[in-house]
């Protein structure tokens, strides 16, 4: 099932934020994450906050979804303007889920023109959308690019069909040469997901994975390490000996090949688990994330994040569409952060990033550590000395546990 909500405190229902999230607002990027909430069959490796048509019920329609959001999209325009936060083109439109091309091409475009109508776009924005590989045609990918949609995500994970199995994948690995073709002639980016270390796939698999990804030419791969949620489909195979756990160390051997493949294809590392062809084809919407940029988050389930204050979404679609019919915001809770844990999770992320983390903003322990994570091999020594923590290839399979050395105890 999806996973649980965090824990916070109450949101006001008239969504409004505190004075804090104004301060520094103007030097702040502005991205918008629109979660469509739908899939054709649960993956048994999910936890996120999606539902197939039979767990839906109880009056959510995919048909209603698109105006539902514009809805907070509305609303989202309406809070900001009123809790005075200055007016900001979007830099950065994601649309995630789920699987987003399940709604019709129209849909999606009637979402982003809504809020590109309140809020306008930066010249050169980029704006994606996630997508299965059975989920598109030549003529949806040519109407989202016609909307205004930059650039689209593919799902592709593995090109084993074994692999895709366990997955409980629906797409044929020969589907995905044909729908980045497709994308490509409608003029949209492509970027690749992939994952790693699926029960019973071998290190042949992954390098045969990895290898038909690449002649595919991406502009750009993400590859993320297989993570089993309590609660999944796959999670309960593995407790009943049905497909074997997942291991560590063939994790790192499986990281160690991606990064081998990708860099030799010519895409180059710019966080943990993102190779892109050129630094303007890394995902700018998830560098905002990682940056502490400001974004609001669109859908039931979904987080925002403005100045320090965050929010997350009740989560199911009903609910959703009940609180933003009666004027209400969908918000379930919220937080507002404080300066120590804005700085923990400042250095926690931009330490995954190839740019690095400033040594000058670590307090005196992290400073101190430097010399033994360069004599570890965890970080660069030249770009230490230039006063910069950029991980090897070590350091990043232990990213971690760099975070833990640098940060105060």
């Amino acid at each position: 099932m999806p996973s649980t909500l965090p824990l916070g405190d109450p949101a006001p229902s008239d969504g409004l934020l505190p004075s804090q999230a104004t301060d520094g607002s103007a030097e702040r990027a502005f991205g918008l994450y629109v979660h469509i909430p739908f899939c054709a069959v649960r993956c048994g490796y999910c936890d996120f906050n999606t539902y197939t048509a039979t767990e839906l019920g109880g009056g959510a329609s995919q048909d209603a979804y698109a105006s539902t959001a514009v809805s907070e999209v509305d609303f989202a325009a309406t809070v900001l303007r009123d809790s005075g936060l200055p007016d900001r083109p979007l830099s950065t439109v994601f649309f995630g889920g789920g699987t987003p091309t399940l709604l019709p091409a129209e849909d999606l475009a009637q979402i982003l023109g809504a809020a590109v109508g309140h809020w306008g776009l930066e010249p050169g924005a980029e704006v994606t959308t996630e997508a299965n590989p059975d989920s598109v045609t030549p003529e949806s990918l040519a109407v989202l690019r016609k909307a205004g949609f930059t650039r689209v995500s593919f799902g592709m994970q593995s090109a084993v069909p074994h692999v895709l199995k366990v997955l409980d994948r629906t797409h044929t690995p020969s589907r995905v040469p044909q729908v980045v073709q497709w994308a490509r002639e409608a003029g949209l980016a492509v970027s690749l997901d992939l994952i790693y270390g699926t029960p019973g796939e071998s290190l042949a698999d992954w390098r045969y994975s990895l290898e038909t990804a690449l002649s595919y030419e991406p502009d750009h791969i993400s590859a993320y390490a297989l993570i089993v949620e309590d609660g999944t489909k796959l999670a309960a195979q593995i407790r009943r000996g049905e497909v074997p756990g997942i291991d560590d160390d063939d994790h790192a051997d499986k990281y160690e090949l991606a990064d081998e493949l990708i860099t030799a294809a010519g895409l180059g590392w710019y966080e943990v688990s993102n190779w892109a062809r050129t630094p303007e084809q890394a995902c700018r919407h998830n560098l905002a994330y990682w940056r502490g940029d400001d974004w609001w988050g669109i859908g039931p389930g979904a987080h925002s994040h403005v100045g320090g204050v965050r929010w997350w979404n009740v989560k199911h679609p009903t609910a959703y569409a009940g609180r933003l019919a009666q004027g209400l915001s969908p918000a379930a809770g919220r937080e507002t952060l404080d300066a120590e844990t804005r700085e923990v999770e400042r250095v926690m992320l931009e330490a995954r990033l190839v740019s690095g983390l400033a040594v000058s903003t670590l307090g005196e322990p992290g400073r101190h550590a430097m010399a033994g994570l360069i004599a570890d091999g965890l970080v660069e020594a030249p770009a230490a000395f230039r006063g910069k923590l950029v991980l090897t290839l070590k350091g990043r399979l232990l990213a971690d546990a760099v975070v833990r050395r640098i940060l105060p105890d």
